[in-house]
């Protein structure tokens, strides 16, 4: 019989094997295994705490996407949380509001922004990933 616990083993094994070779240079949803992959090959990791209803988020969206499609930032890994919906990771990333914005290279935070809608200063964080 297969438990819950064998389904959620073998979830987080398939989503590290998936995603492990996908993350730089991709925007992918948030899951503590490959997160965790990401820190381990030392990327450069930009962790966003979005919400479809925030405008901040909205405002922060095309500024990280023209940023994130240039070439220096093409092996940044980008790991999305859903402010409403996964609230384990909020709480991994002590993100108290929507529209937070981390950045880490490999297991080191190098810095962190919530409610930025500058695209210079978002830009100097995002730097600070790599």
């Amino acid at each position: 019989m297969i438990s819950r616990r064998h389904l959620l083993v073998a979830g987080a094994a398939f989503t590290s094997l998936t995603l492990a070779p996908a993350f730089a240079g991709t925007r992918v949803d948030y899951s503590p295994a490959a997160f965790a992959a990401a820190q381990k090959a030392g990327k450069s990791i930009l962790v966003e705490v979005h919400a479809t209803w925030c405008p901040t988020c909205k405002a922060q969206t095309p500024i990280l996407s023209k940023l994130e499609a240039e070439s220096r930032f093409a092996n940044l890994a980008v790991f999305h949380v859903d402010f409403d919906k996964q609230k384990d990771a909020l709480r991994t990333f002590n993100a108290q509001k929507q529209s937070t914005l981390i950045v880490f290279k490999g297991a080191k935070e190098t810095g962190r922004s919530v409610g930025a809608t500058d695209p210079l200063s978002i830009e100097e964080l995002l730097e600070k990933s790599l």
